[in-house]
């Protein structure tokens, strides 16, 4: 199918890899594959975590007819940093009309500013521009400016710990467009305007871990992490009733509730036990006791940090996500439990109506509603070559088509990186210059074109 809107949004998680595919804004494949090479958020094994996202990845191109060579990725909130920004830099000298390349080149001043050592950035979410340190603009191209400054958020991850992200990708055959936050994606898709706004906390119960993140006038605020998910769950289930894993994952899926009290004694399953003759006979409610008091230690951790912060009197309330929101009478477990009003969300798309597919969607509407600024931004920390491809695609009033598929399996998939495509880094910075004022209605369009 023809890929010129076409948005891939990855999300690599503890216990699996989800991605979605959305062509201009809608989703059209959602897959789920597991994940062996992760433990409690963090990569443990490249390889195996390479293998789950290429599955993920070779499973949705098939379903969606769709040729994917790169992917935009999301970095939870357990991997961020926040830090205030700012940057400054000269327009002319009598003053002329701001371009894109003066906005890139106050943003990267303001991205080199903060960044620290053993961290890569990841995201800047600009507060404010400021006109000759005096008007402040949300968007300042096209206005006569003798200096401009920004200021704002920038969001950093561990080198480490993105390296081995970006290795994963890579060694599955793909290429990272770049990265953007979990937290904000999410908040794009499970809050409303005025959740964002006034407060909330989204609670994402995840395989490997529970994170509770509070979302204030639409950023991060403050948030907590704990060591313990869904995986833990399952653990616990196949310790007590001593069977596989793999069989507690599914008990645990069919048979288990949030809330003791929604169970029955007399609505009973066979579990096969481990060193036990057949099978034996296990009611409900035993079962959910084994679900609740793992549910209840970790809550009541995640809430203890939150009572703290007093993000618990925000009037978003909690909203819960992840796939152990799937388990019934969660939202009535943290309500109670942490004295505050919860919702459950879970994505509203065709083939995809389930809270594990969340953070994957979020990413994909996330990137996709992004403003001309915010693709400056990505191109401020991810490359000069974006903007340049445009510029070039601009002057020689050429459409930029989707590229071909590699004809055999021994053409690299990386010749699609585009770090490599064939343009300078010099070249780029001085056509950035000459070509100002013709780059800012074409870019937001430019990009929505430019993931295969």
């Amino acid at each position: 199918m023809d890929n010129s809107n076409l948005l891939v949004g990855l999300d690599i998680g503890t216990t699996s890899v989800k991605a979605v595919v959305a062509d201009a804004g809608k989703v059209i494949g959602a897959v789920t594959t597991p994940n062996t090479g992760m433990r409690h958020g963090k990569i443990v094994d490249i390889d195996q975590t390479a293998n789950a996202i290429s599955r993920a990845l070779k499973e949705i191109a098939e379903k969606t007819n769709a040729n994917i060579y790169r992917v935009v990725t999301g970095i939870p909130v357990g991997m961020l940093q926040l830090e205030t920004a700012t940057g400054l830099t000269n327009v002319g000298e009598n003053g002329q009309e701001v371009g894109n390349a003066d906005v890139k080149r106050v943003l990267q001043a303001a991205v080199k500013s903060a960044v620290k050592d053993g961290r890569e950035p990841i995201s800047f979410l600009p507060s404010r521009f400021m006109i000759d340190g005096k008007t402040d603009v949300d968007d300042p191209r096209k206005m006569i400016a003798h200096s401009l400054a920004v200021q704002g958020i920038l969001l950093t991850a561990p080198s480490g710990a993105l390296h081995n992200i970006k290795k994963a990708i890579e060694r599955a055959g793909y290429s990272n467009n770049f990265f953007v936050p979990t937290p904000l994606a999410i908040a794009s898709v499970a809050l409303d305007e005025g959740e964002r706004t006034f407060g909330s906390i989204i609670l994402d119960l995840g395989g490997g871990i529970t994170t509770a993140t509070v979302i204030h006038e639409g950023q991060i605020k403050y948030a907590n992490i704990d060591l313990e998910g869904g995986s833990d769950i399952t653990n616990d289930i196949s310790v007590v009733l001593s069977t596989s894993k793999k069989d507690a994952e599914q008990i645990k899926l069919d048979y288990g509730f949030a809330l003791p009290s929604l169970a029955s004694e007399n609505d009973k399953f066979a579990v096969k036990s481990v060193g036990a003759d057949g099978q034996k006979m296990v009611d409900e409610v035993y079962l959910s006791e084994i679900i609740n008091a793992r549910l209840v230690q970790t809550i009541t951790r995640i809430g203890k940090g939150l009572a703290k912060h007093e993000a618990l009197k925000l009037p978003g309330g909690i909203i819960i996500t992840g796939g152990s929101s799937l388990l019934q009478g969660i939202d009535n477990l943290v309500a109670n439990g942490l004295n505050v009003k919860a919702r459950i969300y879970q994505p509203d798309q065709m083939g995809m109506r389930t809270p594990i597919y969340t953070a994957a969607y979020g990413i994909v509407n996330y990137a996709y509603k992004m403003s001309d600024i915010d693709y400056l931004v990505a191109s401020a920390i991810y490359g000069n070559n974006i903007l340049g491809e445009l510029e070039e695609a601009e002057q020689e009033n050429v459409k930029i088509s989707k590229r071909p598929a590699p004809t055999s399996e021994t053409e690299p998939k990386e010749a699609y990186n585009r770090h490599k495509m064939p343009r300078s880094e010099k070249a780029s910075e001085d056509k950035e210059e000459n070509n100002t004022k013709n780059n800012s209605k074409g870019i937001k369009n430019f990009f929505k074109k430019f993931f295969d």
